[in-house]
């Protein structure tokens, strides 16, 4: 029986523990809701420790014959995967964007690049390749070779509930690793359908496990001895606090956290382009993800145009249900999250800078349970204002202007988050300065959105990333795997 004939039956969602479905004891259960139309897709279990350690200790069970499976059949799967996952993207998308709220437009491009991520794990005979050396002395060789660890726990957050997991769970399991993921508890339906295909795709019982869950399972999983390691997206408060907890219990960590990107506009740019990337960074999935542009600066000359563009396009952004069409923006995902960034715009309007576009009252008539935000523009924001310096993930812009590059670079300076930033110029001397001193991870020349492909590196600098290795791309490998060097004589 699948996760969704479960679903459908008992409405509450199943772990998938061994390789079956399993019901959940927890007493305690979170409604997941469409958040535009306000209809229930399920109930998540709050799964307790006793869960997370029976997935645990599959997984464990699970690792020898996993690990001991050549690199080309374990590939082999993924392949499977990849092909399952391409003839359900449009199935998994719509279901995305259900339970999820961004349009259909966004949760297909989601979709496709969780799709890259499996796609770019099926080269794992070629990426867990070694090195060797003959001769290091006369007589003597070395080499060196990967191996995996044992069980990872992955645990991510719901603003991109397809994408996120699968920037981490595919390369664990391709290098001979087990998982347990726990995914957001708001809305982990449409995930539950890609682990079907794994399982589907061949992936043994036990490899991949999956527990819901709040605290008490991310606490489990982070301190279970078992578990070699932990892949991590969320809040900056809760990847420093994961990366010292995990530290502390001698395991590999990677944590990803917040941002506040600053998106910088020269006079020498192509404004109309340049607004058009900027309108999609800024609002583009309802503002709710970490690469979002948040304050933009506009050097000198650039500013007036720059913000008569972007109020222009803002203003006529139409709200609505994510599958229906001609609907520029969604809902943000649940009405917590809409009240908090209804406190941060209320905030706003105490510190100074003017509202210029005032998303507070926005409603769409077809839905009026929708959780609708419009977009939100303010004028004079300062990195010392909370509209400058905190997270709000919304729909909401900051503008403020800059005299040179190195006084817009100052100004992200001063905020302690360094996810992403972008500048928008036609002259190669001032982007390559700005790359040169942006200090940020994750840098767009002319690009509103700097999303790494899958065979990149993903994650930020300062206080939106904590831990050594990234994910995606070569450091994925090199997380989930140890480096053993080996010296011989014959």
């Amino acid at each position: 029986m699948s996760s969704t004939e479960s679903q459908s039956e008992s409405s509450v969602i199943r772990n998938f523990i061994d390789g079956a479905w399993v019901d959940s004891s927890a007493a305690d259960l979170l409604p997941v809701v469409n958040p535009a139309t306000g209809d229930g897709l399920g109930m998540t279990p709050l799964s307790p420790a006793s869960e997370v350690n029976a997935a645990v200790e599959a997984a464990a069970r699970a690792f020898p014959a996993w690990r001991s499976t050549p690199a080309v059949d374990r590939a082999r799967v993924l392949f499977r995967l990849k092909a399952l996952l391409d003839q359900h993207h449009e199935e998994l998308a719509r279901t995305l964007t259900q339970e999820h709220g961004k349009v259909f437009a966004e949760t297909m491009g989601e979709v496709r690049r969780g799709i890259e991520n499996v796609e770019h794990a099926c080269g794992i005979p070629t990426l867990m390749m070694g090195e060797t050396l003959e001769d290091i002395a006369p007589g003597i060789d070395c080499e060196t070779i990967r191996q995996p660890l044992g069980v990872f726990g992955v645990i991510t957050p719901y603003n991109f509930p397809v994408m996120i997991p699968l920037w981490f769970w595919p390369y664990a399991v391709a290098t001979g690793n087990t998982v347990v993921l726990k995914p957001s508890e708001q809305d982990p339906v449409t995930h539950q359908k890609v682990v079907e295909l794994a399982a589907e795709a061949g992936l043994p019982p036990g490899v991949l496990n999956v527990v819901h869950g709040a605290h008490e399972a991310v606490t489990t999983l982070v301190e279970h001895p078992e578990v070699k390691g932990i892949s991590f997206v969320g809040s900056s408060a809760t990847a420093r606090f994961l990366y010292g907890k995990a530290a502390k219990e001698g395991k590999r960590v990677q944590a990803l956290g917040g941002a506040k990107n600053f998106l910088v506009v020269l006079p020498d740019a192509d404004l109309d382009r340049a607004n058009e990337a900027i309108v999609d960074s800024v609002f583009g999935s309802t503002g709710q993800r970490c690469l979002a542009g948040s304050v933009l600066v506009g050097v000198r000359e650039a500013y007036e145009p720059m913000k008569e563009r972007l109020l222009d396009r803002a203003s006529s952004l139409r709200m609505g249900y994510g599958l229906e069409e001609g609907v520029d923006m969604g809902p943000v995902v649940s009405r917590p999250h809409r009240d908090s960034v209804v406190d941060f715009i209320n905030q706003g309007t105490q510190e100074g800078p003017d509202l210029l576009l005032d998303g507070r009252g926005a409603t769409v008539a077809e839905y009026p349970d929708g959780h609708w935000i419009g977009p939100t523009v303010f004028e004079g924001v300062a990195p010392d204002m909370v509209l400058g310096k905190e997270e709000i993930f919304g729909p909401v812009a900051g503008l403020t202007k800059a005299g040179s590059v190195e006084e817009a670079v100052d100004l992200m300076h001063r905020v302690h988050y360094g996810n992403s930033t972008g500048i928008f110029t036609s002259s190669g001397r001032a982007a390559r300065e700005f790359r040169y001193k942006a200090g940020i991870s994750m840098i767009g020349v002319n690009i509103g959105v700097a999303a790494p492909m899958a065979f990149f590196p993903f994650g930020g600098a300062r206080s939106s990333f904590y831990g050594d290795l990234k994910a995606q791309g070569r450091d994925a490998i090199d997380f989930y795997t140890d480096k053993r060097v080996v010296i011989s004589r014959w």
